[in-house]
């Protein structure tokens, strides 16, 4: 029996306006996949971000392009030569992940992990807004481990106002590109005097080099700089962490590929996501099992995440279950 194939784009209205350096959004819009044969089905979710030239209707057109060869039976492994690294491939990719699963009656955890996989410790997201505002949602959130957007000509206000609202709290600081040579240095001394843990993707990718000639008292770490493994050899010596988002590997298979790498290329990696379900979610948090920071707080965002989503406690999220994914 040949497979079935249907995409479907699904909207998930957002508790609040999420802001970053980039601009704000108000819901998340996602393409879902679904493949199935006599023996299942398996979901995969996406999102489109435009930040890297996608959209809601390139990765419907990219999916349906290789819908004939996934229809035939093509493997994971075909997938990534016939998709290129993103969003598309991502759901194909954890779609086929999850039918293989429950066409072995199998779960893919016991594949990845070799055993049982581990509630894990995730940031919370506290988006870019002024000082006040920004340290009024920490209090707020009261998390064990805070991701906070900056990412403009003076985010030490914001930096310290955090810190002072949240002083048991673990900072990573998120600069979306944001940053520039001209204020880079006073920023990493910020975060630093705020004992941040990491500081994301401070300057625009392509401008790496400059990360080579400033101190780092705060890890540093690749987002918009790393998509798959092969990005990793231009980033020795200038980054300390890598930031995996299976929209941005191409989904699980290339996903598990940079992990290995980085980790042996001395690496520390950080697992994170676009604002998306727990579907999007759950095939990161068994790469989580083996990541320092976690960033998989997605559905946390939400008004209303899927049913049957993850489970989340003040500070970790546990596995899916075999009905979400996997």
């Amino acid at each position: 029996m040949p497979r079935r194939l249907s995409v479907t784009v699904e909207h998930f209205p957002l508790a609040q306006e999420f802001r970053i350096a980039r601009g704000a959004k108000t819901e998340a819009v996602v393409v879902t996949t679904q493949i199935g044969d006599e023996f299942g089905e398996g979901r995969g979710e996406c999102v489109p971000y435009a930040r890297y030239g996608e959209s809601i209707d390139s990765v419907r057109e990219q999916i349906e392009e290789v819908r004939a060869a996934i229809e035939a039976g093509a493997s994971r492994e075909r997938i990534g030569e016939l998709l290129p690294a993103g969003a598309a491939r991502n759901a194909v990719d954890c779609a086929l992940w999850d039918l293989e699963a429950k066409s072995n009656n199998r779960r893919a955890a016991s594949i990845i992990c070799g055993s049982a996989p581990r509630p894990v410790e995730t940031a919370y997201t506290i988006g870019l807004g002024d000082a006040d505002s920004m340290g009024a949602a920490a209090r707020v959130a009261n998390r064990l481990l805070l991701k906070v957007k900056v990412g403009t000509d003076n985010d030490v206000g914001r930096i310290r106002a955090v810190h002072a609202a949240s002083r048991h709290s673990k900072l990573i600081l998120d600069a979306n590109e944001g940053w520039s040579a001209d204020n880079i240095r006073e920023h990493m001394l910020a975060a630093a005097a705020a004992n941040a843990v990491l500081v994301e993707q401070p300057l625009p990718a392509g401008d790496d080099a400059i990360l080579a000639d400033i101190p780092h008292p705060v890890p540093i770490c690749a987002d918009e700089s790393v998509h798959t493994a092969d990005d990793l050899d231009k980033l020795v010596g200038l980054y300390d962490f890598v930031n995996v988002k299976l929209d941005k590997t191409g989904g699980l298979t290339e996903g598990l590929r940079l992990v290995e790498r980085a980790h042996e290329m001395g690496f520390g990696v950080m697992i994170g996501c676009m604002v998306g379900t727990s579907l999007a979610m759950a095939p990161a948090v068994l790469l989580a099992q083996v990541a320092e920071f976690v960033d998989l707080d997605g559905p946390l965002l939400l008004a209303k995440d899927r049913s049957g989503g993850l489970v989340y406690t003040d500070a970790t999220v546990s596995p899916p279950s075999a009905k979400l994914w996997g």
